[in-house]
């Protein structure tokens, strides 16, 4: 499989050039992609102290490696533009046509698009980040009440990250609640989720896919067979149509995908990160 050296370059953290490239990147099935991520460009030294990596890896690989820029400075992206690289910055391609659009000249100030400029929106994320944290895999059902959303589902089927996800990028108080062997044969706290009906969303995920998840993480194990996993599959599954609650596949969903999956069904407000 051909590959291709792949930089996200940027004057800030990095995560917008990363974001917007991979999602292009991605769609090239038959090649592979070898990535490497530069932030904090923010001075003419440091630029030039990339161009000279990229030129590099490009005598090494024997090919030009790609560049996805988020640089906003005129003269950073210059420099970095004058590489061996096959250059392509998503604020020149964007942000001119936008000033011409709007009559309005931007203001060419780094670290926007993630940084603090909104401090109500940041401090909801921090204190929905704990409250995740603190009801993670129904460490503690207390509290439930203070919930936007309440994920059920067996292990390993992507409740965490998902709460994680929800907390991080869009302030959501989301909680999660496992479903094991001992609550199905027990009944046990598993009898409180009807009280929150309302908030709960189910994660299920196919056999296969789990008994691979499981054998990676307790190889040999009772947790990673067959039957076990088909068993929990099937309990999981039962239980959500017994509630008459909303529930996802995430087989072949990423975290990013099933978020946003959960926000459109559930109707919860998309806020702003910024």
């Amino acid at each position: 499989m051909s590959q291709r050296t792949v930089f996200f370059v940027s004057d800030h953290s990095g995560v917008t050039a990363e974001t917007l490239g991979h999602s292009l990147i991605t769609q090239f099935d038959d090649l592979e992609f070898k990535k490497v991520t530069v932030p904090f460009v923010s001075t003419a030294d440091k630029a030039r102290q990339t161009v000279r990596m990229i030129d590099l890896t490009g005598e090494a690989d024997g090919v030009r490696p790609i560049v996805f820029s988020t640089l906003v400075q005129d003269d950073l992206r210059n420099i970095v533009r004058a590489s061996g690289g096959f250059f392509l910055d998503f604020f020149d391609s964007f942000l001119g046509p936008l000033e011409v659009e709007l009559g309005v000249m931007s203001a060419h100030a780094t670290g926007r698009a993630h940084g603090m400029a909104d401090p109500g929106s940041y401090d909801r994320r921090i204190e929905a980040t704990n409250f995740a944290l603190a009801h993670d895999d129904g460490a503690s059902v207390r509290g439930y009440e203070d919930a936007e959303v309440i994920l059920i589902g067996i292990s390993r089927t992507g409740k965490t990250p998902t709460c994680l996800y929800l907390a991080l990028q869009y302030g959501v108080f989301a909680a999660n609640f496992p479903l094991t062997e001992d609550e199905f044969e027990a009944g046990g706290r598993i009898a409180m989720l009807p009280e929150h009906r309302d908030r709960l969303f189910g994660l299920t995920i196919e056999p296969a896919r789990l008994e691979a998840i499981r054998r990676e993480r307790r190889p040999g194990s009772r947790y990673a067979s067959p039957q076990q996993v088909g068993f929990e599959v099937r309990q999981g599954e039962a239980l959500f149509r017994k509630l008459g609650i909303p529930s996802l596949d995430t087989t072949r969903c990423s975290i990013e995908e099933i978020a946003s999956r959960i926000l459109d069904e559930t109707g919860l407000q998309r806020r702003s990160t910024a």
